[in-house]
């Protein structure tokens, strides 16, 4: 007799709006890496964004120590609870099976949230002017003061599914007292669902903040709708909203590593760290290494130390490289094939696909080398680990390092670290051994997000 095993039932990502959970009519399937349909998510309508953001409108704000504590509650929830029925390993493995990131990163990664939500208050409050106070009742406005207050009360999020930690970030926007909307990815909407039942169980109101999984056509009402909002995508979304006032992008990282003189053999673990450290899909991963003299040795020690990382399927608990579908992995070797083209291939030149017999393939790492320190490839920035090895000179200057979010400088030059901090367009610059991948609570990540949210008004009194 043959017995028919029924497939295992969908996850069900319903939208969180002001009045509860509501499973739309609208709802995509949201595969694992090997095709099978894991997650059932509902995409809400024009007209459902648009009561949610008046409701967040209409909400008042929480106290702040309340903000505090719900936040700190939400963190434990996070972690140790069960959240709609899922407890937190299945979380992390469903999680590992449809984004296709390495079970360690994402549990470690959302493991990271549960601690972020617990210091994100402290946190947030990094960026406040040292001058300034918090509450006109402050007695030192009775002098004439600074008062921190918020540009809006709604913030909107059309967030990323490349990692769960980017839902770290828009937790300072509740605890400066902000009404939060996001809009999730569809690649991987679960991270933010258990979030914000999390923060619903804690404390925060249905008011308060919302899950809006829509579709693109929808998407730009969550933003028309609240008063500041941020955006995360590649080049095409810094370029549609970077010159607004009310929308901060979080466009793709192309983090880099400088190496003056011969000091690279010293520092090849944390080069090797930075560029495949979880899972290679960060914006603060490395994607280009500089490095004055002749770029050949390292970039030959950095293949054959990425060259040992295992092909396993991502719920492996040794997995430390990206899975996707097969179809989309050979999409992005191609990709890369291309633009590698007149570049010296010491890893990943016949390929990056190995194929798992399962329908997805694990994405292997690249490294190449260029010719000089301005070649076009230095901005390419895919979703594994790929690297661009290139020489550089004190006569190139840091013009091929502009346009980072992070960079490590192994230099012993005090007069170039003054240079690359007075870079604009070099966000954040590490020295020595940091790997481009440091970052905890209370450090600024694209500069701190306070610095977006609020400003500082002037109040004096006689009362």
């Amino acid at each position: 007799m043959t017995t028919v095993t029924a497939p295992p039932e969908l996850v069900h990502v319903d939208a969180l709006g002001p009045n509860g959970a509501f499973r739309a009519r609208n709802r995509i399937t949201v595969n694992d890496v090997a095709g099978d349909p894991t997650v059932e998510l509902s995409l809400v309508p024009r007209l459902f964004v648009r009561r949610s953001l008046a409701a967040l409108h209409a909400a008042g704000t929480m106290p702040a120590d309340e903000r505090a504590a719900a936040l700190a509650r939400a963190g434990r929830i996070f972690v140790d609870d069960a959240v709609d029925g899922l407890p937190f390993d299945r979380y992390v493995y469903l999680v590992s099976r449809i984004s296709g990131m390495p079970i360690s990163v994402v549990r470690e990664a959302a493991q990271g949230i549960g601690r972020a939500a617990v210091e994100t208050y402290r946190a947030a409050y990094c960026a406040r002017p040292t001058a300034a106070v918090t509450d006109w009742r402050d007695p030192r406005t009775h002098r004439g003061a600074a008062v921190w207050t918020r540009r809006g009360d709604v913030f909107a999020v059309h967030a990323a599914g490349n990692h769960p930690g980017v839902h770290t970030l828009w937790l300072e926007a509740l605890a400066l007292g902000y009404r939060v909307a996001v809009r999730p990815s569809q690649r991987e909407p679960l991270t933010p669902h258990r979030l914000i039942l999390a923060l619903r169980a804690a404390g925060f109101g249905e008011d308060q903040v919302v899950l809006l999984p829509t579709d693109h056509d929808v998407a730009d009402d969550i933003i028309d709708g609240a008063d500041l909002a941020m955006v995360y995508g590649g080049d095409a979304v810094v370029n549609k909203y970077g010159h607004s006032a009310r929308v901060l992008p979080q466009g793709p990282g192309r983090s880099k590593i400088l190496v003056t003189g011969d000091a690279w053999r010293d520092h090849l673990d944390m080069i090797v760290e930075s560029v495949s450290s979880r899972g290679a899909t960060a914006c603060v991963n490395t994607t280009a290494v500089l490095v004055e003299g002749d770029p050949a040795p390292l970039a030959e020690a950095l293949a054959d130390r990425l060259a040992t990382m295992p092909s396993l399927p991502p719920e492996d608990e040794k997995a430390a490289l990206p899975v996707h579908p097969v179809a989309s992995a050979r999409a992005l070797e191609q990709f890369l094939l291309a633009r590698a083209d007149g570049a010296t291939a010491w890893l990943g030149g016949d390929g990056v696909v190995e194929e798992l017999g399962d329908g997805s393939a694990v994405l292997r790492p690249a490294v190449h080398q260029v010719d000089r320190a301005d070649a076009p490839q230095i901005g390419v920035e895919l979703p594994f680990p790929c690297v661009w090895v290139a020489p550089w000179s004190y006569e190139d200057g840091i013009a091929p390092l502009r346009n980072t979010l992070v960079l490590t400088a192994v230099t012993d030059d005090a007069a170039l670290v003054d240079r690359l901090l007075q870079e604009p367009t070099i966000t954040n610059v590490y020295l020595g051994d940091t790997p481009t991948v440091f970052l905890e609570p209370g450090i600024p990540h694209d500069a701190y997000l306070g610095e977006f949210l609020m400003r500082t008004k002037a109040v004096a009194r006689t009362v």
